[in-house]
């Protein structure tokens, strides 16, 4: 708006009806917003023709808005995560954060941060990681990246070439995926729900040079109210997969003694996300985990799609 751009959103259609608000925030700056999948689209289309009552996704929200921009000559599509450029633009949390350490005459043990598509987390313990490559580090530092087990990735995901969209519109990716078809449970950590996550994550978790545990909502909102009541700051569910993380480490800290730096990241805050402490609050909140058995499913269909994907994964991944 301030620069004179238009913006049309691709919003998944389950956060559109969770989160109002934000719509409304972006409309006020006068955005168009739509809710994904949408009568906007063929990819859209499609999808509501097999499924009229489809939750959406983060991956079919990326079809229709890539399919947008390339039936509009004047458009561009823009992605918040995921790929390299966006990591590194993050990169900027992480050299602050170094700043304010060496303000603070210290230097973390463990870095913890939430993963959707990888931007924040990669953007906090990038160059924490770079000190510790070039053997700069003063500690040993460890990286923990946090997921949701209703959208694992990681902890359950495989390490393949899969799309980053559901319509198949955007390259293939090396990435640790569930699959590009994945249809997410209506968890209120909106952000945590691409199927997918970024390479350069993806190949560190695969030579063990970072870690990651996957949390319920239930567990993390019970992270999120301890924090809200010691700190005084509502977190988004996003970043409360970061604090439960935190939370644990100082609790293995306080059995055993042991003293411990524990930085993690708060990417947002939750005041655009009352409904889902609400529903928290009253007890509507499920721990969804998704099976290891759907993940199968849907390699198997990634494999039948490219029966030369095994191959390729050997040879360059």
């Amino acid at each position: 708006m301030l620069f004179g751009l238009k913006s049309t959103v691709y919003m998944v259609k389950v956060s559109y009806q969770q989160k109002p608000y934000r719509k409304i925030m972006m409309e006020s700056y006068g955005a168009d917003v739509y809710a994904s999948p949408s009568n906007q689209t063929e990819s859209g289309r499609a999808i509501l023709k097999e499924d009229p009552n489809n939750s959406g996704s983060l991956g079919i929200a990326i079809s229709e808005a890539v399919e947008d921009a390339l039936n509009h000559e004047d458009a561009n599509y823009g992605i918040g995560s995921v790929f390299n450029h966006v990591l590194l633009h993050q990169t900027v949390v992480g050299l602050e954060t170094k700043k304010q350490l060496e303000i603070a005459g210290d230097y973390p043990d463990v870095i913890y941060g939430c993963i959707g598509g990888g931007s924040s987390f990669s953007g906090l313990f990038w160059p924490f990681y770079y000190d510790k490559v070039i053997k700069k580090a003063p500690k040993n530092v460890r990286f923990i990246a946090t997921e949701a087990t209703a959208c694992p990735k990681v902890t359950k995901g495989e390490y393949t070439f899969d799309h980053g969209d559901t319509a198949k519109l955007t390259p293939l990716v090396p990435m640790h995926t569930i699959g590009h078809d994945f249809i997410p449970a209506p968890i209120h950590a909106g952000g945590l729900r691409y199927h997918g996550i970024a390479p350069t994550i993806s190949r560190l978790a695969t030579a063990k040079q970072l870690e990651t545990r996957a949390y319920n909502q239930i567990e993390v909102f019970d992270a999120a109210k301890l924090f809200i009541q010691t700190e005084g700051i509502i977190p988004a569910p996003e970043p409360a997969h970061a604090i439960k993380g935190a939370i644990d480490e100082a609790l293995r800290c306080k059995e055993t003694g042991e003293e411990k730096v524990i930085l993690f990241l708060l990417c947002g805050h939750g005041y655009f996300d009352m409904q889902a402490y609400d529903d928290y609050l009253n007890g509507k909140l499920l721990p969804y985990e998704y099976p290891a058995k759907k993940v199968e499913e849907s390699m198997k269909k990634l494999r039948n799609l490219y029966p030369w994907l095994d191959e390729v994964k050997k040879k360059y991944i």
